[in-house]
């Protein structure tokens, strides 16, 4: 398994509030195997056999197994729990649009960018990306986050 958490922003201990700024920006970086689907569709029991048969996934219009975009998109919670804010966040929402598979083999990057701060609640807003080895963005939306320190 390959992952790496690739910028300044890791700190165990958490960001407060006033330690985070616009323009803030963590990204994790991982290259997704055939064991990553397996196990996440063992996990949430979503056996859809785009994602778990290969010869049921050529007759689709992908022409191979994809992993299930939950699954990609989970990786933005890593930039939440092990970045911005970090430990002890609490992550209040996050909207997602998922604009194109992923496939056993793909490297894919999650980023997220702070965008707004409202101090006084101890919430912030992320632009939050996923793009693929090739720059394409796979998934894309924002993310709201409470920084509890």
């Amino acid at each position: 398994m390959s992952s790496m958490i690739d910028d300044n922003s890791l700190n165990m201990s958490g960001h407060s509030i006033q330690e985070m700024y616009v323009g803030q920006k963590a990204s994790v970086t991982k290259t997704i195997g055939e064991c990553d689907i397996n196990t996440f569709a063992g996990i949430i029991g979503d056996f859809n056999p785009v994602h778990v048969n290969a010869e049921y996934a050529k007759t689709t219009r992908f022409g191979e197994r994809i992993a299930h975009g939950m699954l990609t998109a989970s990786f933005l919670s890593t930039i939440v729990g092990m970045c911005i804010p970090g430990a002890d966040a609490i992550y209040l929402s996050q909207e997602l649009k998922f604009l194109l598979p992923v496939k056993i083999g793909d490297t894919i990057t999650a980023t997220g960018t702070v965008t707004k701060i409202i101090e006084e609640k101890k919430i912030g807003y992320l632009d939050m990306s996923i793009t693929n080895q090739r720059g394409e963005v796979v998934v894309a939306g924002e993310g709201k986050v409470m920084a509890t320190k």
